[in-house]
């Protein structure tokens, strides 16, 4: 967020400095030019500035293939970036076209079990569930978490990560039992790694309330709720819009429940005026 922060604020040092830059990464054609481009690339990018980011990455690109080859790891994970822009726009075709050549790239030179390659397979996945093809995405975690485990161990967070999508996935798709097996090992997973308060712990207990909500639990999905709301709470604050995600989530049960009261009394919390320390 820091950074994020002090990017917003160099903006317009940056985009003076890029009404110049194009052509003459092209015309230098080093690989330290490369990176420079592919770092202003990430930048437009987290910023939303797609249009920007293409160029940059076109510019890099061409460095790095005309330098270093097509099958080099920089010039691949350029081609992840490519795609992970068309990704955030929501142009999922194109970003399984770039995807599809840079895991080609990255199993040729790097080997299907390689980190950079699940990276890629990973955000594949990802594509297909925004896509909503489950089955395909089931697929394509399958294969990352089979290579996570063996690479990082099935406690790693990014084993982890992977796990909660596939249950994730189990839960649009009705298969709540096993949505909440899933949810259970990423929970023990996390409480083990990362402590019962931290952020991805609480992310699925929230998880799991909704997956009992869904299925008409609603005494456990209170149960769940308030062990989530305890939890950023604690963790990031009663102003924290996770928190407040929580409250209302825990309004509309009560409500749905018959609990006026309860009810009533979230929602004092949720209106109260903010805290003069935050």
């Amino acid at each position: 967020m820091a950074d994020w922060l002090f990017e917003q604020q160099v903006m317009p040092h940056i985009n003076a400095v890029m009404k110049h830059i194009p052509s003459q990464f092209l015309a230098l054609g080093t690989t330290k030019i490369g990176g420079e481009a592919c770092t202003l690339g990430e930048i437009f990018s987290r910023h939303g500035r797609y249009k920007q980011a293409v160029e940059l990455y076109e510019c890099a690109l061409a460095v790095y293939e005309k330098v270093l080859g097509v099958d080099h790891p920089y010039t691949l994970t350029t081609v992840n970036h490519m795609a992970s822009v068309f990704d955030d726009q929501g142009q999922y075709e194109k970003a399984l076209e770039w995807y599809e050549r840079a895991l080609a790239g990255r199993e040729k030179a790097l080997g299907v079990d390689h980190p950079d390659t699940l990276t890629t397979v990973h955000n594949m996945a990802l594509v297909f569930d925004s896509q909503g093809q489950y089955e395909k995405a089931l697929e394509w975690y399958q294969r990352v978490l089979v290579g996570d485990e063996k690479a990082l161990g099935v406690d790693h967070p990014r084993t982890l990560t992977t796990v909660h999508n596939i249950a994730s996935i189990f839960c649009n798709q009705g298969q709540y039992a096993k949505a909440l097996e899933w949810y259970e090992r990423v929970l023990a997973g996390n409480e083990k790694a990362l402590g019962v308060d931290h952020p991805h712990t609480l992310t699925t207990v929230h998880s799991m309330a909704s997956v009992f909500d869904n299925q008409g639990q609603y005494e456990k999905a209170l149960e769940w709720y308030e062990r989530a709301l305890a939890g950023y709470e604690k963790a990031l604050g009663v102003d924290h819009p996770r928190t407040k995600n929580i409250l209302r989530r825990l309004i509309n049960l009560y409500q749905r429940a018959g609990q006026t009261e309860q009810a009533q009394n979230l929602q004092a919390r949720l209106y109260a005026p903010k805290s003069p320390h935050n």
